[in-house]
């Protein structure tokens, strides 16, 4: 399951966070998790739930941000977003995308009291 190691990543970043600036805990958290990477938000806010239970994150807010997938065709170049991996080439219809963006997660920031 992605959800539950992206969650352990958080935890970690947060964790330097908190050694390098204390704060006595993080009121929200804001990731941007690509459609194609395959993470679910809905999986993901469950593990974070889970995973942050008893920890400074406990009821912080997961704010998730969705950008769409990002693919270049290798037969005619064109560039475009795609809700899919397996998407046709709304250009010349080709079958050989090569997707290179939207397909990954990262840490934006967090809010902290």
């Amino acid at each position: 399951m992605h959800e539950i190691a992206v969650c352990q990543s958080l935890l970690q970043q947060a964790m330097a966070a908190r050694d390098a600036r204390p704060f006595a805990r993080v009121v929200r958290v804001s990731l941007s998790v690509g459609r194609l990477s395959r993470v679910e938000p809905e999986a993901l806010q469950v593990a974070f739930d889970l995973l942050s239970r008893d920890t400074f994150l406990e009821g912080a807010a997961l704010r998730i941000e969705r950008p769409p997938g990002h693919a270049v065709c290798e037969d005619c170049g064109a560039e475009s977003e795609v809700d899919s991996r397996v998407a046709r080439c709304p250009a010349c219809a080709g079958h050989r995308l090569r997707i290179d963006g939207g397909d990954g997660y990262r840490f934006i920031e967090m809010e902290v009291a």
